[in-house]
């Protein structure tokens, strides 16, 4: 089992609902030093200010791109990730064309992915795509199909869900994508991770890396 300090390291602290404003943003960003967690995650309109919020300590930005849904162009999706690394962005979460991967139609899925993954690349320090399946809508084949794309196309990452759909992580598919991917690739679990016990349980699935908007009240369940 990991420490507090171990599984504070795994989490990337979120919020990313309608209504967050800058005071909220803030406080996150407070939080996720205090907690000294491994990244805070936000919306594309908030970079800025969390970065700035952020400075100076050792929590990286995560910036959600194409999110909730998916359904933006890739070019969309491009431009929003530029915008993203010039304002700070160390990590980029993108949601894929899911319609498109329920289709069938691979090119797509995987053409989406590259071109995140393509503006990371052009970055003038390391950044870091993690590519979000939404698993609770797909089934195990187009879930590992999914992670196979997300792999050829160059992320670093994949990752279960937004939270915004019917379903989150489930230790199941943790377990799914990582004897998908291998040891090549991160697994992000997103969506549902209330306590420490589920953190726990997802991390000995294979997660590396957790999403999680109750942080404080999973780390207090840590030993």
């Amino acid at each position: 089992m990991l420490s507090k300090k171990e599984l504070a390291q795994r989490i990337d602290h979120t919020l990313l609902g309608p209504t967050a404003g800058t005071d909220a943003i803030r406080s996150l960003c407070q939080e996720a030093m205090r907690l000294h967690v491994a990244a805070a995650c936000v919306n594309p309109c908030h970079a800025a200010l969390a970065k700035s919020e952020l400075e100076g300590s050792a929590v990286q930005l995560c910036v959600v791109i194409g999110f909730p849904h998916g359904m933006h162009t890739s070019e969309s999706k491009a431009f929003e990730a530029r915008r993203a690394i010039a304002a700070g962005a160390d990590e980029l979460d993108m949601v894929i064309q899911v319609a498109a991967l329920l289709e069938g139609d691979y090119a797509t899925v995987e053409n989406d992915i590259r071109a995140v993954c393509a503006e990371a690349a052009k970055a003038p320090r390391p950044v870091s795509v993690k590519v979000i399946l939404e698993t609770a809508l797909l089934t195990d084949e187009q879930k590992v199909a999914g992670a196979i794309l997300a792999k050829s196309a160059g992320a670093q990452y994949v990752k279960t869900s937004t939270g915004y759909a019917s379903g989150g992580a489930t230790v199941q598919d943790v377990a799914l994508l990582r004897k998908t991917v291998g040891e090549s690739m991160g697994v992000k679990a997103s969506g549902g991770i209330k306590d420490a016990a589920t953190a726990q349980a997802m991390i000995d699935a294979g997660a590396t890396r957790l999403g999680a908007s109750r942080t404080a009240q999973i780390l207090e369940g840590a030993r």
